[in-house]
């Protein structure tokens, strides 16, 4: 097998330390030397330098949850970095050590049989970040809003069913007069927005319960948290727009595509990068995406086709986009929808839609082109012959004689 790369070296990393093997090719002999690491600064800087000194210029690494990112900085720039996914370099069984596998990942990679993992830029890192601590602040805003229904259910507020949200204008405001001790139902209802569509009888009906003192603190801990958690929300959006300045054009251009709202088009830019170069085709971003069935054959059977588990942050937002998309009339997403959940049901449909908005999206970056849409009659226009023939074979199935000819 072809030797790639003379001088390189794989590291095994961990929590605490680092174990780097050079692999040194001089002429048909081979040798190795292996040296363990801290992974304090001081350390990896000696690394780098133990790295330079060896004459190595390629450098593997596996993607060990986030203790390969300091690493990742400190060699940056030094030496070619290429960040692994461990499934795919996994050692001989029988022989798991930590030596064994620095050496197995440098022998990989000297035969160039290393697919390196997508590491996007540093200021892509940080929007990356930003964008997955807010979805995370979002769902706990969630969580903590279940929790203070289930509360109501305990007193036996029956709040939820008379309001459309609990933590509206008149939802929070009947929830601080309960926690400052208010138990009559008629002021409870009487702090009501005039908007609630509720009948006032009904209002008072629900605010009928049995609170005390446990009900109160648990609902005063919950509110707390959430007030906390909007403000943190926002300072996150708000560094959220400093950090998209340099992304500014690229989001504008993903919102013109329907379905996709600033918050998507951020995770999007958050996840992807901006720079398409580093996916050969819409294809190979939409298998990275996990968006794609599977391919699993053997003695020629497909023994499955189920999409792969992948990056969650993206894929679980397309999704959901691709529910907003499939509602958009006249759009060529909802005829897609449609035609496909016809056959194939509509959870398989959404993830083709979901596919299609992320090849437009690699196009529209790639040429920084806006969205055009090809039309609810798509697949009419394309496929007329064919939807000719289906129509008279179903009109001859009713009995019917057609006689065509050109309009």
């Amino acid at each position: 097998m072809d030797v790639m790369h003379a001088k390189c070296a794989g590291l095994d990393v961990h929590q605490q330390t680092v174990v780097a093997c050079a692999r040194l090719a001089i002429g048909r002999s081979v040798t190795y030397d292996v040296r363990t690491f801290a992974t304090t600064t001081p350390e990896l800087l000696a690394l780098t330098d133990w790295l330079t000194a060896h004459g190595c210029t390629h450098v593997a690494m596996e993607s060990t949850g986030v203790y390969w990112k300091p690493v990742w900085q400190v060699l940056d720039g030094s030496f070619e970095l290429v960040l692994a996914n461990a499934m795919h370099v996994r050692n001989i069984p029988g022989r798991k050590t930590d030596v064994n596998d620095a050496t197995w990942i440098a022998d990989l990679l000297a035969h160039g049989l290393i697919r390196g993992s997508f590491v996007p830029p540093a200021p892509v890192q940080e929007l990356r970040d930003l964008t997955r601590t807010r979805k995370q602040l979002v769902r706990e805003i969630a969580q903590h809003t279940l929790r203070i229904q289930k509360t109501l259910e305990q007193a036996n507020i029956k709040l939820t069913g008379v309001l459309a949200d609990i933590l509206g204008v008149s939802g929070r405001a009947i929830l601080h007069a309960i926690v400052t001790g208010e138990a009559d139902p008629e002021r409870l209802a009487g702090l009501a927005n005039e908007r609630v569509k509720a009948p006032r009888a009904d209002l008072v009906a629900a605010l009928h319960g049995r609170i005390t003192a446990h009900h109160r603190f648990m609902l005063k801990l919950h509110l707390t948290q959430l007030e906390a958690l909007h403000i943190a929300v926002r300072d996150v959006e708000a560094r959220l727009g400093e950090a998209l300045a340099p992304f500014r054009a690229a989001v504008d251009r993903l919102i013109t595509m329907p379905g996709i709202s600033e918050t998507v088009a951020r995770v999007i830019v958050a996840e992807i990068g901006f720079d398409m170069s580093r996916f050969p085709t819409a294809a190979h971003l939409v298998s990275w995406a996990g968006l794609c069935p599977r391919l699993h054959e053997s003695a020629g059977k497909r023994l499955s086709n189920r999409t792969r588990p992948s990056n969650p942050w993206l894929k679980t937002t397309l999704v959901q986009a691709a529910w907003s998309a499939a509602r958009h009339k006249d759009s060529y997403f909802r005829a897609q929808f449609l035609r496909i959940k016809s056959r194939r049901g509509p959870k398989k449909a959404v993830l083709a839609v979901a596919a299609s908005m992320l090849t437009a999206a690699y196009h529209m970056l790639k040429t920084d082109s806006d969205y055009r849409d090809l039309g609810v009659d798509h697949f009419d226009r394309r496929d007329k012959a064919k939807l000719a023939k289906r129509l008279i074979a179903r009109l001859h199935d009713l009995g019917l004689a057609v006689e065509i000819r050109a309009a």
